[in-house]
């Protein structure tokens, strides 16, 4: 098995794609979404910082607004599409009735076997910190396998246990699109969920570790774009991980009332994206995080980019606000480039 250690998703990232150049390390491998280029052996991820959990490659172009608040819509156990669709239509490719995804994780976690998952493994660490049987399951096996449809949990089992004072967590993953799994959606609702639960035992995060049975990339335009990151890993010490280079402050909680947390996601979740406010809200997730964030994402889908770079402004957290500015602010120009052509077009 070859492990990935990492600092945060973005080493992580550049070491997987380290990964890539050598072909030693990789066979061609046909799928049913097309070619993918994968790992010859499993592939477990060792996160130091979970909580350094932002995309801050450029080169990578991920969504922030999308990844974190598919986190909440995942922690508040659900599986609707109308939330995500506002951020990203194509989620609708996912669906096979298009209202809902079979394959939810939060569904999974808080619904689907009839229990809230998250509710009993966090009673359960309270009465027995030295547990080794806080498991989470995603996959039925009764229903999973052999099933024909567009959307199968890929993530199908987590362990947690508390080691030193501090939540440790393992998830293990049938299949791993490096670069848009592991790497992007994985990365970043995995820690929030591992920061969940800690904040509701009221204790640190440790390790996350994801285990990766089979660890690829697909060969497209995402792959062709960022793969001249590759790093040697001799020199990797002399690069600056993104993390070093900003400037004021990143979350290591975003839980500070565990007791209103599950309230204010219901809330969140009722109120259609166009309508929210910044009224009333107790938690760092939805004040300084997911309400400014949508009320950017609010002003770019009116093109009023003047007032998306203010909202913007209004993410506390350093991360998540440079990775919301560089993606709007790379949307602007795309949205200024074809109002010029169609300008000079006519």
């Amino acid at each position: 098995m070859k492990v990935i250690r990492a600092r945060n998703v973005n080493d992580a990232l550049l070491l997987g794609l380290d990964l890539f150049q050598d072909p030693r390390n990789f066979r061609e491998q046909q799928s049913r979404n097309g070619t993918t280029y994968e790992a010859l052996e499993p592939v477990t991820t060792v996160y130091e910082k979970p909580w350094e959990r932002v995309m801050l490659v450029k080169a990578r172009d991920a969504n922030p607004f999308f990844h974190f608040i598919e986190g909440l819509w995942m922690l508040a156990g659900r599986n609707d599409l109308k939330p995500l669709t506002y951020l990203v239509s194509s989620m609708e490719d996912f669906s096979d009735d298009g209202e809902t995804l079979w394959g939810a994780y939060g569904w999974r976690w808080r619904r689907y076997f009839h229990k809230d998952q998250l509710k009993l493994a966090i009673e359960i660490l309270k009465e027995n910190p030295d547990d080794r049987r806080c498991v989470l399951q995603m996959w039925d096996a009764n229903k999973d396998l052999k099933k024909v449809g567009k959307d199968v949990p890929c993530n199908t089992t987590i362990y947690f246990k508390i080691r030193d004072q501090k939540l440790h967590m393992t998830v293990c993953n049938r299949s791993n699109d490096m670069i848009w799994g592991a790497y992007g959606a994985n990365a970043v609702h995995m820690s929030m969920l591992q920061e969940y639960i800690a904040g509701h035992l009221n204790i640190e995060i440790g390790t996350y570790r994801q285990v990766s049975d089979s660890f690829h990339v697909y060969h497209n335009e995402v792959w062709e774009r960022i793969k001249g990151l590759q790093i040697d890993p001799w020199t990797y010490r002399d690069i600056k991980n993104p993390y070093d280079t900003l400037e004021g402050i990143v979350y290591t909680n975003f839980i500070n009332n565990p007791e209103v947390f599950d309230w204010e996601l219901d809330r969140f979740f009722s109120i259609h994206p166009s309508d929210i406010d910044t009224n009333g809200w107790e938690n760092p997730a939805f004040k300084d995080i997911a309400v400014p964030m949508l009320l950017t994402y609010n002003a770019h889908k009116e093109k009023n980019y003047a007032k998306a770079y203010r909202e913007v402004l209004k993410i506390l957290p350093n991360d998540w606000m440079t990775a919301c500015f560089d993606w709007i602010k790379k949307r602007e120009e795309s949205w200024t480039l074809t109002k010029k052509g169609e300008n000079n077009n006519e």
